[in-house]
């Protein structure tokens, strides 16, 4: 299933949100701009499934160095997203 490119870029992979799959809970990452509205009915289109609540976070940039050379990591706004209960997505 395709995602909306406008609000959903991509799912967030970790040990700590496998985990929170199993009990419903989902990690995404979104645009900046995004809503909790816009994100609630995204996901509810795209996957068929009814959102029960939706907490989201900016995320902040981490001091990374290659040599002599220091920058910064990217940010970005993530979304984490509680279906109802019996419900899941197949990522």
């Amino acid at each position: 299933m395709a995602l909306n490119p406008d609000i959903i870029i991509a799912p967030v992979v970790t040990e700590k949100s496998a985990g929170n799959a199993e009990r419903g809970i989902y990690t995404f990452k979104v645009v900046k701009t995004a809503t909790k509205t816009q994100i609630k009915n995204t996901i509810e289109k795209a996957f068929g499934v009814n959102v029960v609540k939706i907490n989201t976070l900016n995320t902040k940039p981490k001091d990374k160095r290659v040599g002599k050379y220091t920058g910064k990591t990217k940010t970005y706004k993530k979304a984490i997203v509680t279906l109802a209960e019996g419900q899941s997505i197949d990522l």
